[in-house]
């Protein structure tokens, strides 16, 4: 299967934007533009909103209008239903855990790029076959971490990921110093602490400092 694309924006752009995707679970919409604003002021330029809220698709929305200039995107996104509902509210791409036959196809028809999450070779072949060459790889230390990820660059030399899952800034080296990797995902960058305090100057130094670590790898 081939997925014929009419995307907007493609995936590699989204992986040239910076070395941290950071993952957002934002539970009240109030809090959305205060910490896009605090990691944006960090040096962040591509936000992942995951959809595993009540009011994620109105936090997509909401900096998507309000910060148009935000690479907001929509993560968790596991089926054609979700995805359509986050093209909708504004995001300007998606995430994906898994992948499947339907979304693949959905993503075809859909504006805004689709980047599949896998954790097999056999989903990476499946997801190569319908065209495509940037993808999730989760989770990822709990299926083997860099290692695995490493061993992929000798038979898909031109595939690139973006591993999430477990990573944080005390193993965030061990991925992004490998050539197939462009960025990573993560949490950290935002502790519930942080926004239960509303100190989001706190976010934006955590951001700094996560940053210039990365760009040493």
């Amino acid at each position: 299967m081939s997925v014929t694309t009419n995307w907007q924006i493609k995936p590699q752009q989204i992986f040239a934007m910076g070395p941290i995707v950071p993952v957002l679970v934002i539970e009240n919409v109030d809090d959305a533009i205060p910490i896009a604003k605090a990691l944006m002021a960090g040096g962040i330029k591509v936000l992942e909103v995951t959809l595993r809220t009540d009011n994620a698709l109105q936090v997509i929305q909401k900096i998507a209008d309000e910060l148009p200039e935000a690479m907001v995107g929509a993560g968790t996104v596991t089926n054609p239903q979700t995805l359509q509902a986050a093209e909708q509210a504004g995001a300007k791409f998606a995430i994906s855990p898994g992948m499947t036959k339907e979304l693949l196809e959905a993503s075809g028809k859909s504006t805004i790029p689709l980047i599949p999450g896998i954790a097999s070779i056999s989903e990476l072949m499946t997801g190569i076959d319908a065209g495509l060459d940037h993808f999730k790889f989760f989770p990822a230390e709990a299926i083997g971490g860099a290692k695995s990820i490493k061993s992929i660059a000798g038979p898909f030399p031109d595939i690139r990921f973006c591993p999430t899952g477990g990573i944080n800034e005390s193993n965030m080296g061990n991925y992004l110093s490998l050539k197939n990797v462009s960025c990573i995902g993560g949490s950290w960058l935002v502790p519930d602490e942080a926004v239960a305090n509303k100190d989001w100057q706190q976010i934006t130094e955590i951001t700094k400092k996560a940053l210039a670590q990365a760009h040493s790898f």
